[in-house]
């Protein structure tokens, strides 16, 4: 019988299961359908992954979306509901953003991204994985950030100058280029493309290149080839979430006095 942690249930926006292997889905939602992102999508993240990196029960994580988008919605309205009005108002990002991205990292259990969809939102969250399968209609973007007048420092200026290039990198996130599932692979940002309805058997499948070696030869393969990307969020994340909450302020004054 799979067993089931007591965190399973404290993170209303992640549905958890856990076969008998131990590899666990992490399926990211909104009341049980596609994810409309949100400050308790945020909340959740930091949270859970901590909560998943603790638990040696996870032999594998597979970090999956709902229906038929990963992240490609994003709720205005529960943004606005506590606006910015100083930096203060700020630091709950600013401390969030950072331990959501190491926490990511610091999943010991190798990571599966299985993008069911259209990932326009937080696609870091999965193309972060040691693999990467991707449905035929997913599309990859970063377009809440500079397109929406915001500075992409929460790790989008990190992960995404790293994997495209720097010069590609940062054509993607100023232009909001949105990427083709081909275009993601010819570029190296995810690894196989299969039809909507296999991303997550083809999970699974990749799920027991793991399940069928040692425990730690896992764990300590994901710890090996993660070192870089710890060491890139130590240098510059807190810098461009700092960036980020400095230009948001900027933008909102000016929207202000534009109007009045």
């Amino acid at each position: 019988m799979a067993s089931k942690a007591p965190y399973f249930d404290r993170y209303p926006t992640i549905a958890f299961e856990r076969d008998d292997d131990g590899v666990l889905v992490m399926r990211l939602h909104s009341d049980g359908g596609p994810v409309d992102y949100a400050p308790q999508h945020h909340e959740d993240w930091v949270g859970a992954f901590s909560d998943v990196g603790r638990d040696p029960d996870n032999r594998v994580v597979i970090i999956t979306g709902t229906g038929d988008a990963f992240i490609n919605r994003m709720s205005m309205e529960a943004w606005g509901a506590n606006p910015m009005r100083s930096p203060g108002d700020w630091e709950y990002i600013h401390r969030e953003g950072k331990r959501l991205m190491r926490n990511l990292i610091d999943i010991e259990a190798p990571m599966i991204g299985a993008i069911n969809g259209p990932a326009t939102i937080h696609a870091e969250l999965a193309v972060l994985s040691d693999l990467t399968v991707a449905s035929s209609t997913a599309t990859f973007a970063d377009l809440p950030h500079f397109p929406n007048h915001t500075v992409p420092g929460d790790g989008a200026h990190i992960v995404w100058t790293e994997l495209l290039g720097s010069n590609r990198g940062r054509y993607f996130l100023i232009t909001g280029q949105i990427l083709s599932a081909e275009e993601a692979q010819s570029l190296g940002v995810i690894n196989e493309i299969v039809p909507p309805d296999q991303v997550l058997p083809r999970a699974r499948e990749l799920a027991q290149l793991f399940i069928g070696k040692p425990p730690l030869i896992g764990r300590y393969t994901r710890a090996a080839t993660t070192m870089k990307w710890k060491r890139l969020f130590d240098e510059a994340l807190a810098y461009g979430l700092a960036l980020e909450g400095l230009g948001s302020l900027e933008s909102i004054a000016l929207s202000q006095r534009q109007n009045g």
